[in-house]
């Protein structure tokens, strides 16, 4: 696939101080232990203390409102120093006891990194010592003191396939999905919808639609309440095309091409009218199928809503902090908007960076992304953000994880035709709530001056959806 075009003007820089002051990015473990999250009665583990399971755990319930499975090895003082290698063997039995989990997924911490316990060697140890554990065991470096939530979401992923997937013979209209961490339970559920619609059959990995969309399960289980099932990952090799949505899944897609020779395709987003057409066209020529008719009047409606839109995000000022690659997500849609984003300021380094080279963006924290937003009419984080914001004055939209203050943050959809339809109806009200004026600085009109940004600065896609108001998708 190749690069999609800068939105920004300027290489990134990191922060210029040398520490995190207020956390904008959230763990490498954390990542792994949602991807983990998504496949069918598993248990993910935090190979550390007590402290950082439990800081994990609060997290994800106070985020999805659900029952979140995740467990600890516990480690202490006299067993980091010795090794954890003992207290990984009480966990792994204690759990295969308790819970009968379908696969165990192990993500490391700063902690044991540190030490540098060899828990591949512990595992071949254990194993051989216990053939009881005869369910699959996944284990993942994920120190949290590098990368960021994308990087352990994706090793993760990556980890899972050079366990589990296995060549096979292709099955026809079967369909490999990799999402992104950025995705909601309810974008993936959308996405699975949409590729089911071109009569494929889809395999999520991982599937959060499944496990946490937010659904009361008929009978107490200790483990994850659904996703991807073990069986289901062992067929992946046997697809005819891997989906992978976002720069984050691009190695492990490659991992599962060069592992079973299933082609992969990479969508770098799938917000906004030209993303969403380019994963529609696509499925249309994998499938032979038409798009269907549903489809097209999602697309028509999009295309309407950003003609009553567009006067409302032409010139407005945005300041997002977020993963590298929701942050192109919302960046390169808002940009389609007329919008300009003023500042940017991400979690982990990304080749998506070359892409977000924008005035000033940078890797930092929320102190950062505070400073350059002063003078911005949106700001766009995570639930953290809401004290900048009130004290910036100007609205929050929250995005990404966690959102605690809100509901329904698993059930958000900013995929496809629909979700950026519901996106630019959800930005538009807000910038409608906290009116529009001539901007002092650069004469930009708001909704008053009747404008798309003035001109020369109306958005690319608002002036196609213009021309093209009354067109459907070609298949």
């Amino acid at each position: 696939m190749s690069a999609p075009a800068a939105v920004f003007d300027h290489a990134p820089a990191p922060a210029a101080k040398a520490c995190t002051v207020n956390p904008l990015k959230m763990s490498q473990p954390l990542g792994a232990a949602l991807a983990y999250l998504g496949i069918a009665g598993s248990m993910p583990v935090l190979h550390g203390s007590q402290g950082c399971t439990a800081f994990g755990l609060v997290l994800f319930v106070r985020h999805f409102r659900e029952s979140i499975p995740l467990q600890t090895t516990a480690m202490n003082e006299v067993t980091t120093i010795l090794g954890g290698g003992d207290n990984i063997e009480k966990a792994l039995l204690n759990i295969h006891k308790r819970a009968k989990p379908a696969l165990i997924g192990i993500a490391s911490t700063g902690l044991t990194e540190t030490k540098g316990d060899d828990v591949a060697g512990d595992l071949r140890r254990i194993r051989a010592a216990h053939p009881e554990l005869d369910m699959p065991i996944v284990y993942t470096s994920t120190p949290d003191y590098i990368g960021a939530f994308q990087d352990g979401w994706a090793k993760a992923v990556t980890g899972i396939i050079e366990s589990l997937a296995r060549p096979g013979t292709t099955v026809k209209g079967q369909v490999n999905i990799l999402p992104g961490s950025h995705l909601t339970p309810g974008d993936v559920a959308e996405l699975r919808d949409i590729v089911a619609d071109f009569g494929l059959h889809p395999i999520v990995l991982p599937d959060l639609a499944g496990s946490l969309d937010g659904h009361v399960p008929d009978d107490f289980s200790p483990t994850s309440l659904g996703g991807t099932t073990v069986a289901d990952i062992g067929r992946i090799g046997a697809s005819e095309a891997t989906i992978a949505i976002g720069e984050q899944m691009r190695h492990a897609a490659e991992v599962l091409t060069g592992k079973t020779g299933v082609p992969a395709k990479v969508f770098d987003r799938l917000t906004g009218l030209l993303a969403a057409d380019d994963l529609f066209a696509y499925l249309s020529a994998l499938s032979g199928r038409p798009v269907p008719e549903k489809y097209r009047r999602q697309r028509s409606q999009l295309v309407d809503a950003m003609l009553d839109a567009h006067f409302f995000f032409g010139g407005r000022r945005v300041a997002i902090g977020a993963e590298p690659d929701l942050l192109w997500t919302l960046g390169a849609w808002l940009k389609d908007m007329g919008c300009t984003l003023a500042a940017a300021v991400t979690t982990t380094d990304s080749p998506m960076l070359a892409n977000l080279a924008a005035c000033g963006a940078r890797l930092g924290d929320l102190e950062d992304l505070e400073a350059e937003a002063r003078d911005c009419d949106l700001l766009i984080t995570h639930s953290h953000g809401r004290q900048a914001a009130q004290r910036l004055g100007i609205p929050l939209l929250r995005m990404g994880l966690p959102i605690f203050d809100r509901l329904g943050a698993g059930a958000r959809i900013i995929v496809g035709y629909r979700g950026t339809r519901d996106l630019t109806f959800e930005v538009g009200n807000i910038f409608l709530a906290h009116g529009h004026e001539l901007r002092p600085d650069d004469g930009t009109p708001g909704a008053a001056g009747g404008g798309c940004g003035g001109g020369s600065g109306a958005a690319p896609a608002c002036a196609g959806a213009c021309r093209d108001h009354h067109s459907i998708t070609e298949a």
